[in-house]
């Protein structure tokens, strides 16, 4: 995870828009990481993650008990942190 993140303020505040469980938050968050480390960057070094598979990746993990709706809003919680921060954002 990038230095610049302060991972229980991102967890609370995670938290506080889904009401999700924080460690259901930091599990969803792990799986999440392990996924994007795992895909293949582009020819710019760029690595372009799909929602869609994202999410599947995350709900097909065993210890995952979440439903899609509820990954969906940690994860789209996360990005509105992120980008809140200045450290991500959409490509077009």
């Amino acid at each position: 995870m990038n230095q610049n993140i302060n991972e229980q303020e991102m967890i609370r505040f995670i938290a506080g828009k889904t009401k999700a469980d924080p460690k259901a938050i930091t599990l969803i968050l792990k799986h999440e990481q392990t996924f994007i480390n795992s895909a293949k960057a582009n020819a710019k070094g760029e690595v372009d993650i799909d929602s869609d598979d994202l999410v599947d990746y995350v709900l097909s993990r065993r210890d995952v008990k979440l439903d899609e709706l509820m990954v969906e809003s940690i994860l789209d919680a996360e990005m509105d942190y992120l980008m809140d921060k200045g450290l991500a954002g959409y490509l077009d």
